[in-house]
């Protein structure tokens, strides 16, 4: 068993090394209530496909935005009128229906700007469509990111919960209770009490030093979600973020911890949705020195 579980360490590794999936991304804006193109972004969009390197393309993945105006309903049906505009310009220039893995309306971008002119300017902003072409290419891996793969596959059977004594080093605790909003960074208000727990827990033991570590489900490739508030494809790292800064504000010093994001590489083989989590890894704990009586 366990020479079984080192080869598909090994083979997991040299596959990383071998191929890497390298995203290259456009956006294509609207005016506002329409769905089809403008001149100069209709020019744009052709230079973007003609770049590509059609025999590299691995999958393509179209996503649709609108402003915060209108119903739900009205900007779920007109994103997605959006994604199928530039859906159909790939099918034209001959891209294999295919390949086309994703072309959805996500409905509205939230505003992050209360202001007038802040707020105008980022609706029209809003009012877009992503376009992410993932490319199959040799790349090398840096030996620091290998080393944390190996560090996260090795200690992935290892979960335990804060009541569990002891705590050593390699356990793996998983934050059940501390939920995100869907395509967000942030989480439900109700969450806040078991982040507070576990923040309380933290501060009161401060010889854990831990990873915070984010993970996404139902992407394809391994690939990280969509952080809507930033339109960056780092969902499982700002997540992890969220939880070091929240932390870090609640008595928990920075130097005990790290955060990263490992997307949609590591599910847990159940339901996908409790994919969709952040984890800590205790990556040592230090010996504590008795009190003096």
């Amino acid at each position: 068993m366990i020479k079984r579980a080192a080869l598909h360490i090994a083979l997991l590794l040299l596959s990383v090394q071998a191929f890497a999936q390298v995203d290259k991304t456009h956006e294509t804006f609207f005016e506002t209530d329409k769905s089809n193109l403008v001149a100069i972004e209709n020019a744009k969009l052709e230079r973007f496909i003609t770049s590509l390197p059609l025999d590299k393309i691995e999958d393509i993945s179209i996503y649709g935005y609108c402003d915060d105006r209108g119903t739900d309903a009205y900007n779920n049906w007109l994103s997605q009128e959006r994604a199928n505009t530039i859906k159909q310009k790939f099918v034209d220039r001959g891209i294999a229906d295919s390949i086309i893995k994703n072309s959805d309306g996500k409905g509205e971008l939230l505003l992050t700007r209360l202001d007038d002119v802040g707020s105008e300017v980022q609706r029209t902003l809003n009012r877009k469509v992503e376009i992410i072409v993932s490319l199959l290419e040799p790349r090398v891996v840096p030996k620091e990111a290998i080393a944390e793969e190996k560090e996260l596959e090795e200690t992935k059977d290892r979960y335990k919960t804060f009541e569990d004594e002891p705590i050593v080093k390699g356990d793996r605790i998983l934050l059940k209770n501390i939920l995100f909003k869907t395509n967000y960074s942030y989480i439900h208000g109700k969450s806040r009490k078991d982040l507070n727990k576990l923040a309380k827990y933290l501060a009161a033991h401060p010889e854990i030093i831990f990873k915070i570590q984010g993970h996404v489900c139902c992407v394809d490739h391994g690939r990280d979600g969509i952080n809507l508030k930033t339109g960056k494809r780092n969902l499982s790292e700002a997540r992890a973020k969220f939880i070091y800064d929240y932390l870090a504000d609640h008595g928990v010093a920075k130097k005990r911890m790290r955060y990263q994001g490992f997307g949609s590489r590591f599910p847990l083989g159940g339901d996908p949705k409790d994919d969709k989590r952040v984890e800590i890894l205790v990556t040592y704990v230090k010996k504590v020195k008795p009190k003096k009586k």
